[in-house]
């Protein structure tokens, strides 16, 4: 199933992808309260989708599928060889030491903003925005401890993550990703949640970003230094995963800083996220 969060007349809702431009709406107010209802949500809403009443997409709003997360979205850095060697080479280094272990931040849960809404250009705080497409993870269940082998059993889904990222904003703040990283708007995500029994291979997406429909990233998540299952073992050791949290999962080479020269998003520029299967996540920059 692909799940999407809407406006509606009573606020927000959930609905569920019916094919040919139309939708079911769910009996959830919200994917949180799916997640939360395990193995009966998802037969509930497989059983609402069956039997409809169906709906026209045209004209309805997104948000993005979780618009409050519960708590912060956990990111990986430098999980993609080419983005460390090309982050490396920034720093004039030829060859990058990849990490031993996955590199965790998180984005603060006032940086998620829906598709098509305006990124804030923030010019105020920035003059780096640059972009990241990432395969975001959502987890259904939760857990301490979890095992690499039964981490995929833990997947509710999958999105399409777009971290945003003032990059003066990290090297201003002694190079911590926290606040480059948080700022209001930065964490476009969408437009669904794919549920993870239509995502039999998570590791051989295409991933790919345009900006002003040129292409910037092109990679696969066949590339990720540490995979799902490893993450979500990493991320889990020793501290408790909640069912919802969501993680993104690094981004491949041809993000802006990188490049030559530089390049940096503006007023006016569209950015477009997407992965194999997922759908395409596109943000005007405000």
């Amino acid at each position: 199933m692909r799940l999407f969060t809407f406006h509606s007349g009573s606020g927000l809702s959930v609905g569920a992808l019916a094919g040919d431009g139309q939708y079911v709406p769910l009996p959830f107010g919200s994917i949180l309260e799916l997640i939360a209802a395990g193995a009966a949500g998802l037969e509930a809403a497989r059983a609402a989708l069956a039997r409809g009443p169906r709906a026209d997409m045209a004209g309805i709003r997104l948000a993005a599928p979780i618009p409050e997360p519960r708590r912060n979205v956990f990111c990986l850095g430098w999980n993609y060889a080419d983005h460390s060697k090309e982050a490396a080479a920034t720093r004039g280094k030829l060859e990058p030491k990849l990490p031993g272990r996955p590199i965790f931040f998180t984005k603060a849960t006032t940086s998620v903003l829906a598709p098509e809404a305006p990124i804030p250009a923030h010019a105020d705080a920035t003059q780096q925005l640059d972009w990241e497409v990432e395969l975001g993870v959502v987890l259904g269940t939760g857990g301490v401890d979890i095992p690499r082998e039964r981490a995929l059993a833990h997947v509710f889904g999958y999105t399409v993550i777009n971290d945003v990222s003032a990059r003066d904003v990290q090297t201003g703040h002694g190079g911590q990703f926290f606040k480059g990283k948080s700022l209001d708007g930065t964490c476009p995500m969408g437009p669904w949640i794919v549920t993870a029994d239509e995502v039999p291979e998570p590791q051989r997406l295409r991933i790919l970003s345009r900006v002003n429909g040129v292409t910037k990233q092109d990679g696969s998540t066949a590339n990720m230094i540490f995979d799902i299952a490893s993450t979500v073992e990493w991320l889990s050791k020793g501290m408790t995963l909640l069912p919802g949290d969501i993680i993104a999962t690094g981004t491949p080479a041809g993000v802006g800083f990188a490049r030559t020269p530089p390049e940096f998003l503006r007023a006016g520029d569209v950015v477009e996220c997407e992965v194999e299967g997922l759908g395409l996540l596109r943000n005007p920059v405000e």
